[in-house]
């Protein structure tokens, strides 16, 4: 598991050096934070088109969640204001909740699915929730994508 999250470690270290292929959000419905599931021709030969579209629509659905007003919602608003907003230091709010919720799912994302088929998906909050980028190079990403499947081997073999 350390050596996993160290590979995935290496590879945002060596996105720089990588391609990206970015997924840009869909204002077809608003300004709701939405992300594009069709899949771009970049990635066809590197992912299934439903492993891609059901993590973009799990992305979505779970921003849906976040900016969803409800009871809750308006009391930590109306908590805000009376307390001149020193109520967030004490607390942390829904959206904030779900934002920890799509970052450990990016996570999951990348280490069960992505990183061994040579990508890597960055949370969209680290681009400005403009665009979702999946990152790959070739060369690098086949390497580590070796030794994580040789540590999965081991550890499944341990495990008998």
């Amino acid at each position: 598991m350390a050596t996993e999250l160290q590979n995935l470690q290496d590879l945002r270290h060596n996105a720089s050096l990588a391609t990206k292929v970015f997924i840009q959000r869909d204002y077809s419905d608003g300004t709701v934070c939405r992300f594009h599931t069709k899949l771009p021709a970049e990635l066809n030969s590197r992912i299934e088109r439903t492993l891609f579209e059901d993590t973009v629509k799990t992305l979505n659905n779970y921003y849906a969640e976040a900016e969803k007003i409800s009871g809750q919602s308006y009391l930590e608003g109306c908590l805000a204001c009376v307390s001149a907003y020193i109520i967030f230091l004490c607390m942390e709010t829904r959206y904030e909740k779900v934002l920890k919720k799509i970052s450990m799912y990016i996570q999951e994302q990348n280490e069960n699915i992505y990183a061994p088929r040579g990508l890597l998906i960055t949370d969209p909050i680290e681009r400005g929730m403009r665009v979702v980028s999946f990152i790959y190079r070739y060369g690098y990403l086949r390497e580590c994508t070796k030794d994580m499947n040789f540590m999965q081997r081991a550890s499944v073999s341990q495990k008998r």
